[in-house]
């Protein structure tokens, strides 16, 4: 969630699996993919009208880590961009984009931050997510990497996320980073950095699934 409480069952967008899967396809075909998913205990795909339980979500993106740990990070990063790219094509509307285009960075970047955190809740489900400035995001307590631990960055699917949307709509040449990550120790935020690199970032192409909702 966000910084604003909301009540009821931890839910969260379902672009957090559905996005994944023609990265899965791309992977290793239908039977990867179906294999992966059974392995995460996902038999029953969303369809893409409603948010759905956090839990489902995490499994998948841990199971891929568990699977697929040296591709995991690219993967997971690929879905990210097209869940980006869904939200650019159907979330945020044009004019507001075209705004955002045209503001000198500093002032999009405010802006954008700030339409991040009213619709927090639907990528951060359970977790807390804060806007340390407009460039730098925290989520407490992710869902997506509860109960793990690892001396790395694990959140490939929330950094290429930031990075696209800031990429497209604040400046070309904006990336993301995770600097700290909630895997790292107990109560530890997972922590993103945007900034301008002089550089385009290095993601690749690949179309949003076009059931997906959030």
């Amino acid at each position: 969630m966000s910084e604003d409480v909301r009540s009821g069952p931890a839910l969260i967008g379902p672009n957090a699996i559905l996005q994944m899967l023609p990265v899965l396809d791309r992977l290793g075909g239908p039977e990867r993919r179906g294999q992966i998913l059974a392995r995460a205990g996902i038999f029953d795909l969303p369809d893409g009208t409603r948010m759905i339980p956090e839990t489902q979500a995490a499994q998948l993106h841990r199971t891929l880590r568990q699977e697929e740990p040296i591709l995991a990070p690219a993967l997971a990063g690929e879905a990210g961009r097209a869940t980006a790219d869904y939200i650019l094509a159907h979330r945020i509307p044009r004019p507001a984009q075209l705004l955002l285009r045209v503001l000198p960075a500093g002032p999009s970047a405010a802006l954008l931050s700030r339409a991040i955190a009213r619709h927090a809740w639907t990528f951060v489900g359970s977790g807390r997510f804060r806007v340390v400035d407009p460039m730098t995001f925290e989520i407490a307590d992710n869902p997506l990497v509860a109960g793990e631990r690892s001396e790395g960055c694990l959140c490939h699917w929330h950094a290429a996320v930031f990075a696209r949307l800031y990429h497209v709509l604040v400046a070309a040449d904006a990336t993301c980073t995770e600097t700290s990550c909630g895997a790292h120790s107990p109560g530890h935020p997972c922590r993103f950095e945007l900034e301008r690199s002089g550089s385009t970032p290095n993601l690749i192409d690949i179309k949003p699934h076009p059931r997906a909702a959030q």
